[in-house]
């Protein structure tokens, strides 16, 4: 899934008006993962909760209400007077990029739906422990937004945010087809499995299923609100323009090593244990997992490899890649703090502590907005500069905060298991 950003970014900065386009598909994708964040932890909450034919029903249900409620919020948003009032007055986006974000978000219309439908059939895939076809999935959407933004490239007269909006729409649909298929054998098996209470410790009801999901939503919610809150203070800070082009482009390199430490958390939750048997073994790989992640981020950053990503494949002027420099160097240690920030996560989930998440992706927020109005308007840094920092800023703080929730559940563990 990392790749995409980088080659809708590199296929865009190579189309007429790179600089309003690559701004514009920003914005459009980060308003998108927005209206998105509250299906997005329906993967981690199938994997923890789906056993059986009633949990399966229940969270299936639970999923379609939430589905529903995310694509209504986008046409909301796509209303001429709501999105005027949301780009001109709110976010005052420059004209050009707010009429090029504005087509692109209608190419997002099936996002919210697709990427819920498919997370939750594949946090069922991976409790069941068919994590290959989960990738199966994810290469098949690949493929297909590969196609669709070729297609748009080469023969729609189109601008390139909405070929990026095209694309990605077109990849999370036929990756939620492709998730029916190949989740449909475990459903199955499911459906004939009434499930034993006792050995699971838990019945799961609407009720239950609410409680635990709610922290979780939230914790999406606000943690998603950095991109359109960067988004918001680069349009107004030092050198708007640029740092809104080269935003996506460095955030999609740092997604690139990053998106490794998401997969974690749900890998963790499915192998951590009842009662964090396999703690160790998990922190090891942890450890060593972000170690190797950021160690390929300062590969790019720090050595010549920064004008062959930047310049050759992303496409950038020689201008826009001299501001994405700093940025990208001030990043190499996000790879990391993601690896271990999806490892608390999973043991705050499996240890049914999903407060303590939705308090650090809080923390996260407040300290990214301190840390860019202190550097951004306080000391005039470029803004894609100010906002880079702030993001590494907010997130190591957030894992500083979860370690004593983390050892708290842990230390429990141990003792009901004595």
């Amino acid at each position: 899934m990392a790749a995409e950003g980088p080659f809708l970014a590199a296929m865009i900065a190579r189309m007429p008006g790179p600089e309003f386009n690559l701004g514009a598909y920003g914005v459009a994708f980060a308003l998108a993962i927005l209206i998105e964040a509250p299906v997005i932890m329906l993967m981690s909450a199938a994997t923890s909760l789906v056993k059986d034919r009633n949990s399966y029903l229940k969270m299936r249900n639970f999923s379609r209400g939430l589905i529903l409620g995310t694509t209504l919020l986008l046409l909301i948003v796509l209303v001429p007077g709501v999105y005027r009032w949301l780009t001109e007055t709110l976010l005052q986006l420059p004209a050009e990029v707010a009429d090029l974000t504005y087509g692109a978000l209608w190419f997002f219309l099936p996002w919210p739906s697709a990427i819920g439908y498919r997370r939750f059939l594949q946090g069922v895939l991976i409790r069941a422990g068919k994590t290959r076809l989960v990738a199966m999935g994810t290469l098949i959407r690949l493929l297909a937004m590969t196609v669709a933004a070729l297609l748009g490239y080469l023969l729609l007269d189109i601008p390139g945010a909405w070929v990026g909006g095209l694309a990605l729409g077109t990849g999370v649909t036929v990756e939620a087809i492709a998730a029916r298929f190949m989740a449909a054998e475990t459903v199955r098996g499911l459906l004939t499995e009434e499930g034993d209470a006792e050995y699971t410790g838990r019945t799961v009801t609407y009720r239950a299923i609410a409680t635990f999901y709610l922290p979780l939503a939230l914790t999406s919610l606000i943690g998603l609100t950095i991109q359109p809150l960067l988004t918001f203070f680069m349009g107004r800070s030092v050198s708007p323009v640029e740092s809104l082009a080269v935003y996506p482009v460095v955030h999609s390199l740092s997604f690139f090593f990053r998106s490794v430490g998401f997969a974690y958390q749900d890998a963790a939750i499915a192998l951590i244990g009842e009662r964090f048997e396999h703690y160790r073994e998990l922190r090891r790989f942890c450890f060593t997992l972000g170690a190797v992640t950021t160690a390929g981020l300062a590969l790019v950053a720090f050595t010549p490899l920064f004008q062959l990503w930047f310049t050759v494949l992303s496409g950038l002027t020689p201008e826009l890649t001299s501001f994405a420099l700093i940025p990208a160097r001030i990043i190499v240690p996000l790879p990391f703090l993601s690896v271990l920030l999806s490892f608390q996560r999973a043991i705050l989930v499996e240890g049914r502590r999903t407060q303590h998440i939705t308090w650090a992706s809080v923390i996260e927020v407040t300290t990214v907005a301190v840390l860019f109005l202190t550097l951004g308007f306080g000391f005039e840094v470029v803004g894609a500069t100010a906002a880079f920092t702030a993001f590494l800023g907010g997130r190591l703080l957030s894992t500083v905060y979860l370690a004593p929730g983390c050892a708290s559940v842990l230390r429990e563990s141990l003792r009901d298991s004595a």
